[in-house]
């Protein structure tokens, strides 16, 4: 839910931001700004609740942290790589893939109620994925409407 708060809240300020200084609304640059803001305030939480989300691999995944820890970098480079027009594509392709293959990371968080804020076992369990499955698909349309259509 907070990345979603922070995701509409930058938009919002981003858009009427982009109103004042550019005389019009910037929709894809404020929805790129909205997202590389989101990722990076998601890719924290791999640094400050480290344990908690490598709780949310399954144990037959090896080099937890280490992984936790490279997909909060790769977040924060993802982050960067949307604001760069060269990269700007790519970026949101590679982004896009990567919303699709934590999916199953969610999946088993909530399969096994993972509080990734705790660390603990007492998560929302699978209610939880009412909200974040859909989630991940509003995550995936804005990734690409603001940085893949024209």
């Amino acid at each position: 839910m907070k990345p979603l708060l922070v995701l509409l809240a930058v938009f919002a300020v981003s858009l009427l931001t982009t109103r004042v200084v550019r005389g019009r609304f910037e929709f894809a640059l404020s929805g790129r700004i909205a997202m590389s803001a989101m990722l990076v305030f998601t890719a924290v939480a791999h640094f400050v609740f480290t344990k908690g989300m490598s709780m949310m691999l399954p144990d037959f995944v090896p080099y937890k942290t280490l992984i936790t820890y490279g997909t909060g970098i790769l977040e924060i480079f993802a982050a960067i790589g949307l604001l760069i027009p060269k990269f700007r594509v790519v970026t949101a392709w590679l982004l896009i893939a990567f919303f699709i293959l934590i999916l199953p990371s969610n999946i088993y968080a909530a399969l096994n109620h993972i509080d990734y804020q705790t660390g603990t076992f007492d998560g929302n369990g699978l209610s939880y994925l009412w909200f974040r499955i859909p989630l991940q698909g509003v995550f995936i349309c804005w990734t690409y409407l603001s940085a893949i259509s024209k």
